[in-house]
């Protein structure tokens, strides 16, 4: 799987791109707010419909644009072309120049996994962090997992809706319940069957970059302890003063643990960062254990950053994207380019929203 070509169109500091990828290591050079992350952004915009900085739509309009255009052509099992627009007033994503209607039928088409500063968030951050990780790997993985989810997000929304109204229509939240619960029960089962398939090559990276310095381990954490039915019916006091769902997959967390502690808290920076990168690193080699392929790569200007043992991390994942003819996507300033990964590299300057081989 690759991406032949790149069409933008007012995204970020891009007025007007058209880029022809080949498969293989592409390494985008400049210095910064040039717009070299912007690209890798435009690919994972392609791949997950959303940004993996955290942002909306308007933030990656061009300033002073209405509206922003990423295109491009995705070669796989098969070569399809996607297409879409956002503007406040308008939204559109085709694929093969039909309306896409379904996520399911879109979804996957691009595949990739994105390796950026913002990944600690996975180990410092709040537990939604780690719970969007687990839902990102699932809907990559399982097509029947975001439709889902979908149906959970919109139970909770209208359930927690129904907690702030002034008097209770306790009918219509016991059908919401009911819904929260049939969906939230699949969802847990999917999270626990997921933590055990995935904690051996997160292991096996983690050891591969710390050189077996301590035992990691993942526990998967949900909130509900036994029956979520049960469980959900006798915090209804709670959820009166809360107004407010207290207890589902919604408040789930995935557990770090290195030599048995938490290592949020006990964890050094550097063994933070190495967690972070494990994980990532064991997502792509989980996407190709499945398809049969690995995704499209995107580090975005990480690897001058690390030491020489977490940049050989990387190695056996490019070596096995190099020889299945997969694509990576590397951002870095001259200056930081490891060379040890120096082989086969297109070398693209990057500078002022424009993009020279």
């Amino acid at each position: 799987m690759y991406l032949a070509h790149l069409r933008l169109r007012d995204f970020r500091n891009y007025a007007r791109l058209d880029a022809d990828f080949t498969p293989g290591f592409h390494l985008l050079l400049g210095d910064n707010a040039q717009g070299k992350t912007n690209i890798l952004e435009a690919l994972y915009l392609i791949a997950t419909l959303r940004s993996f900085r955290g942002v909306g739509g308007a933030q990656m309009v061009r300033h002073g644009q209405k509206g922003y255009f990423v295109g491009t052509n995705v070669v796989g099992q098969g070569s399809h072309d996607i297409k879409i627009y956002w503007s406040s007033q308008k939204r559109n994503l085709s694929l093969d120049a039909q309306p896409v209607r379904k996520l399911t039928d879109y979804l996957g088409v691009l595949r990739t996994v994105v390796f950026c500063t913002e990944d600690l968030l996975l180990v410092k951050g709040v537990s939604r962090a780690r719970r969007r990780f687990l839902d990102l790997l699932l809907s990559q993985t399982y097509p029947a997992y975001l439709p889902l989810l979908q149906r959970y997000t919109g139970a909770l929304r209208s359930r927690n809706a129904l907690l702030k109204q002034p008097t209770l229509n306790t009918a219509t939240l016991d059908s919401f319940s009911r819904e929260l619960v049939a969906a939230g029960n699949e969802i847990m089962r999917l999270r626990r069957d997921l933590v055990p398939r995935f904690l051996p090559l997160a292991c096996q990276a983690y050891q591969r970059i710390a050189n077996g310095a301590e035992e990691l381990r993942l526990e998967y954490q949900p909130s509900v302890r036994a029956d979520f039915e049960v469980e959900l019916a006798q915090s209804r006091r709670r959820e009166a003063a809360y107004r407010s769902t207290i207890i589902g997959p919604h408040r789930d967390d995935l557990e770090l643990l290195l030599d048995g502690r938490p290592a949020a808290q006990f964890g050094s920076e550097g063994q933070k960062r190495t967690l972070a990168i494990a994980c990532k690193l064991a997502q792509a080699e989980y996407l190709a254990g499945i398809h049969g392929s690995p995704p499209v790569l995107l580090i975005d200007d990480i690897m001058g950053e690390l030491d020489e043992k977490r940049r050989s991390g990387f190695l056996p994942l490019l070596d096995r994207a190099h020889e299945s003819r997969g694509q990576v996507f590397m951002t870095a300033t001259e200056e930081n380019w490891p060379k040890e990964l120096g082989r086969e590299v297109r070398r693209w300057r990057v500078e002022g929203g424009a993009v020279v081989a």
